[in-house]
């Protein structure tokens, strides 16, 4: 299992692409590059869910990302806060844990198996680009 514990605690940062601050998709592509695997870069502002919607749906339709049953290591989670679209991704870490990054919080790791997660998660992704 990779090590993430320097990634928690940087706060979010809303475009945040550094050690400085963090947004959801930051972190996504900072977990990713610890397992060697280089993402697209996508620049949508975290309350703009027009705009997220637009990119999961275009994105999840196939290349790059494939919709998987059961998570595994490295996966994205496409979580649905209070919204009928997707606007907060994570990554699943192995044990039943991810890691995600809140406004108020920072870079967190939480279990999948708390009864809140299983409200608001609405699928696993396998990243399958080059």
């Amino acid at each position: 299992m990779l090590d993430y514990s320097d990634l928690i605690g940087i706060p979010f940062l809303n475009h945040g692409r550094s050690r400085e601050g963090l947004d959801c998709y930051g972190l996504v592509k900072e977990v990713y590059k610890k397992c060697g695997i280089e993402l697209p870069e996508y620049y949508i502002s975290c309350h703009d869910r027009d705009a997220i919607c637009s990119k999961v749906t275009e994105e999840t339709q196939g290349y790059p990302w494939q919709k998987i049953g059961e998570p595994v290591v490295p996966c994205l989670i496409a979580i649905r806060f209070n919204s009928p679209v997707v606007n907060h991704t994570a990554v699943y870490i192995g044990g039943g844990k991810f890691i995600h990054t809140r406004e108020k919080v920072g870079v967190c790791v939480d279990r999948i198996s708390n009864p809140a997660w299983n409200k608001v998660i609405v699928g696993f992704y396998k990243y399958v680009g080059d």
